[in-house]
């Protein structure tokens, strides 16, 4: 994790690095270690460096390519790094770091270079020759980056405030962006909340020159593969084969690692694949675990919410440094004026308070490396969707023998013609019988209620209905692959990506992702449904494949950890009384976008019942307030109400770093020492 800038005069203009540093000198948190900018002619480009590789110990960025007239600067862990060495003939006895690989990559096959590499990684690349620069983002989203274009200027990097650095990029509000959160829509990715400012799009490259501009995606999970193996057991050993690498490229660090350890399959098993792997090499390493815990939480929560058993099973193997947040001591809307300084944007995500406590405890403990078991659910996936596509068949018999295996399994004792109704045939019935259980069941607020918050004149104005559906109707799934597909395709995930990014960079910290790897999900993909769901257990191919990895109790685990109860609790015990304020103080415009009477009517019926029927109104308290308090911290208007620049570019509270801090601390001096050179070039 680091931070890169791009600057490219359009018109033709000198870049000069003054606007470079000033862009760079915004997201300094990202990379302690080393900053530099680079300028010719009308490009510009800076880089600041968080060295956690091997091979990142001997990067300089931006740095001019030795196989062509290239510059680059790069927020990247390549990890496909042999297959790269072997096919770009680089020199045996040379290790090339990865901003080097990106390029001898890009002088090979130019612009489809991005197909070509696995890993996480946002880059910036200037080619002279052509006067183009080239910018391009992973598969998944792991690394951010976002630009502004107009016929005079193009900028880039890896945060927004880092654009707005420069005097002539606004800084308006973007409603439409405020509509589509507040309704919980995040289908568009390019957009953000500031007007003009876009974001690069998981999987996609853009180049820009003087006269051209592209933005082209790269690479697309292909529905038509498929894998077929000979038995059971050789499709778990690839998938140990697979998983195994995707964490041993994440384990790769020259600086102490650490892992989210919640008890659930997922993070356990990357916690126990990691350690493994790092006690491979040192008989004696450890690896840090980072377990959020609730000792102080009510008996009635803690049968949901408590997986302190697994997490100690898991710890009981040996060869862990064990560290434990509380979190039923934390506020969900404790330190928002930081989370939104560096997320640049209001927060939506309801357990970011627990990510945000273990990122800091992380860096306490002299962590650089986090690994994170976001998303296994999807990338493995549940496989309850094969007793759909077994209906939708017609094929009875199977259909009965799997409902009655996760009967005894999986759902043990329940009874098989419930699961088929909740797993297969409730999908299947007509949208009006659900809205009549909904009535007869008093849940009338879903029916007639405003659970959203929207301003119905606001809703109306950007037609949000007709948007919403537009984005997000498509045809319906019918098999069980189709199901992953689509699951894979959520725009949710990659919207945590991005927070988590920014989120974990405020701390130093570089967040890893096992699940996400590319290799990982298309081999995920590609397997017959009955790896996934089998024998009465979903996420069956994975669970074989931790044989011998994780303790029996965690391997073949029934439940799963439901944090919400904490959320509810703790933002009626610590985040009431900003609530109340939110609602009783609003601003003319904030009252424009949301309902203020539906907002107070929702925030009684949360306080009067926060765990019940209330609860479900939390989330969308939460996500006006946050909105609320953004734009109060901000000062961001509509382009039709306000004057450009009006935006707060300090984080309230928090020490920031400039160029000239770093440059006057010096080489070798302090705890975030960083080497700086700034490059003047024709």
């Amino acid at each position: 994790m680091s931070g890169i800038v791009g600057l490219l005069r359009r018109d033709g203009r000198e870049a000069g690095t003054a606007d470079a540093t000033a862009m760079l000198d915004k997201i300094l948190h990202r990379g302690p270690d080393h900053a530099s900018v680079w300028a010719s002619e009308s490009a510009a480009l800076g880089n600041c460096l968080l060295r956690t590789t091997p091979e990142s110990l001997l990067e300089n960025l931006p740095c001019e390519s030795r196989v062509g007239p290239f510059v680059i600067a790069a927020d990247a862990r390549i990890d496909n790094r042999d297959e790269l060495n072997r096919t770009l003939h680089t020199v045996r006895t040379e290790t090339p770091t990865d901003s080097e690989l990106i390029l001898r990559a890009y002088a090979q096959w130019g612009e489809s270079c991005p197909e070509r590499l696995i890993g996480d990684f946002s880059f910036v690349i200037w080619d002279k020759r052509e006067k183009k620069m080239f910018c391009a983002r992973d598969s998944a989203g792991v690394r951010s980056l976002y630009y502004f274009a107009s016929p005079r200027l193009f900028a880039t990097g890896s945060e927004i405030k880092s654009l707005l650095a420069l005097t002539e990029i606004p800084a308006f509000l973007n409603e439409q962006r405020v509509g589509d959160y507040l309704i919980n829509l995040f289908e568009d990715r390019a957009i953000t909340f500031y007007k003009d400012i876009y974001r690069l799009p998981a999987a996609h490259t853009l180049t820009v020159s003087r006269d051209a501009f592209k933005v082209r995606n790269y690479w697309k999970l292909d529905p038509a593969r498929e894998i077929r193996l000979r038995n059971d057991n050789e499709y778990a050993e690839a998938f140990r084969e697979i998983f195994d690498e995707a964490v041993r490229c994440r384990v790769r660090s020259v600086f102490p690692v650490g892992a989210a350890l919640s008890g659930g399959l997922d993070s356990s098993a990357i916690a126990c694949t990691a350690r493994n792997l790092i006690r491979g090499v040192d008989p004696q390493a450890t690896l840090h675990s980072f377990s959020v815990v609730f000792p102080g939480a009510p008996e009635s929560d803690l049968r949901s919410i408590d997986e302190r058993e697994y997490v100690d099973s898991v710890l009981s193997s040996g060869s862990f440094n064990a560290h434990f947040i509380h979190g039923d001591r934390l506020n969900p809307l404790s330190d928002y004026s930081r989370i939104h300084h560096h997320l640049d944007e209001p927060n939506f995500a309801p357990n970011l308070y627990l990510h945000w406590a273990m990122y800091g405890s992380a860096r306490e403990n002299g962590v650089r490396v986090f690994l994170d078991g976001l998303d296994g659910d999807t990338t493995v996936s549940h496989g309850f969707e094969l007793l759909d596509e077994l209906a939708r068949g017609f094929r009875w018999r199977r259909l009965y023998k799997e409902a009655s295996a996760l009967s005894a399994n999986l759902f043990e004792g329940s009874n098989p013609r419930r699961i088929l109704w909740r797993y297969c045939f409730r999908d299947m019935a007509p949208d009006w019988t659900h809205r009549v259980w909904r009535l007869l069941h008093g849940r009338f607020g879903e029916l007639r209620g405003n659970s959203t918050l929207t301003h119905p004149d606001f809703a109306r104005r950007l037609r949000l209905r007709q948007r919403a559906h537009g984005l997000l109707n498509s045809a319906p799934p019918r098999t069980a692959r189709e199901y992953h597909l689509k699951a894979l395709r959520f725009s949710l995930y990659a919207h945590a990506l991005e927070m988590a990014d920014k989120a974990s960079a405020a701390f130093g910290v570089e967040a890893r992702y096992p699940f996400f790897d590319r290799r990982l999900i298309e081999f995920c993909l590609a397997l017959p449904a009955g790896q996934k769901l089998a024998a009465g257990w979903n996420r069956a191919v994975f669970r074989r494949a931790m044989e011998g990895v994780l303790p029996a109790e965690v391997q073949w685990r029934r439940s799963k950890g439901n944090l919400s109860s904490n959320f509810h609790r703790k933002l009626l015990d610590c985040g009431r009384e900003t609530l109340e304020g939110v609602a009783a103080n609003q601003t003319p415009l904030f009252g424009a976008y949301v309902d203020m009477a539906a907002m107070r009517k929702s925030l009684d019926c949360w306080k009067d019942s926060p765990l019940g029927a209330g609860g479900r109104h939390s989330i969308h308290l939460f996500a006006a307030a946050n909105l609320a308090l953004w734009m109060k911290q901000t000062g961001l208007q509509p382009v039709s109400q306000a004057a450009p620049k009006t935006v707060q570019e300090k984080a309230p509270d928090a020490p920031q770093a400039s160029l000239e801090n770093l440059l006057a601390v010096g080489p070798g001096k302090g705890e975030n020492a960083c080497n700086l050179s700034i490059k003047r070039i024709g």
